[in-house]
């Protein structure tokens, strides 16, 4: 892992394969590590440079202030830009996953001559916030499980990865793979501040980003080949999002993981890795 200047910003980034290969470039959601380590390097054996990176105000990217950032969606989309043309002077594989996917899109639609591809995993078309009357919200039950629990000390390791593990429980994830990234996730969060771990394990961020103006009636413009992933049992962004993403974005095809929810287990790396090669 190490760190590259785009875009005016410091980016937290790592490699996967040979870097004259192919660009795969993976948006976290919001933390690098939210792209699973099995699927980067079944990307990379098969010819691919992947590079998978930390949005702001996450991991080694430039951090401000969380609870107050001072940019936008808008300037995420130009981080990836900027990102991918500093990589590589090919157009880029975008991949978003989570966040990060409402990030690719932005990105794709603002910046088109950049990217060739566009991988969506786990998200939705519109912001963070009330979600459109024709798409499903999140699970009352399971948020309402998730978010009665008492915060745990954001400067602890040991509890910060326990919390997570419990997430991982209520949404359907493997809670000991979800505990291993907390913990690398907690030491790779720059300084101690709680609310900067906070951000990085949550990415609690987005929920005072400026992410206007709306982009979903703009996807049917996109004219590049696209996937759209999404696991049947997430409660977060339930699969009609997916369903939706891929029905607007005119080049897209839909894999639907039948037992994955919020994250892509290791089980699926393959199967993902080898619909993305096919864009």
């Amino acid at each position: 892992m190490t760190t590259h200047e785009a875009n005016g910003v410091t980016l937290g980034v790592e490699h996967f394969g040979d870097v004259a290969a192919p660009l795969v470039l993976c948006a976290g959601g919001t933390t690098m590590l939210s792209w699973p380590d099995a699927l980067c390097d079944s990307l990379a054996r098969a010819g691919r440079h992947v590079v998978r990176y930390d949005l702001r105000d996450s991991g080694e990217s430039t951090t401000g202030d969380p609870e107050e950032p001072t940019y936008t969606l808008g300037d995420l989309a130009a981080d990836a830009a900027a990102l991918a043309s500093e990589l590589d002077d090919r157009p880029a594989h975008l991949a978003g996953i989570g966040v990060g996917g409402m990030v690719a899109q932005v990105a794709a639609l603002d910046h088109p001559e950049a990217f060739s591809a566009l991988t969506l995993v786990g998200t939705r078309p519109v912001a963070p916030g009330p979600v459109d009357d024709d798409l499903p919200d999140h699970d009352e039950a399971t948020i309402g499980r998730l978010f009665s629990r008492s915060m745990p000390d954001w400067s602890d390791r040991d509890a910060v990865a326990e919390y997570a593990a419990g997430s991982a429980d209520i949404l359907g994830d493997d809670p000991a793979a979800a505990r291993a990234v907390a913990a690398r996730t907690w030491d790779r969060t720059p300084g101690a501040l709680p609310a900067v771990h906070m951000a990085n394990q949550l990415g609690t961020v987005f929920s005072r980003l400026d992410c206007g103006p709306r982009w979903r009636e703009r996807l049917a413009s996109l004219a590049l080949p696209a996937l759209v992933v999404h696991g049947r049992c997430d409660p977060f962004f339930p699969v009609g999002n997916g369903e939706a993403l891929a029905r607007e974005i005119p080049r897209a095809r839909l894999l639907v993981l039948e037992n994955a929810s919020t994250v892509i287990p290791d089980a699926a790396s393959s199967e993902v890795a080898a619909a993305m090669l096919e864009l």
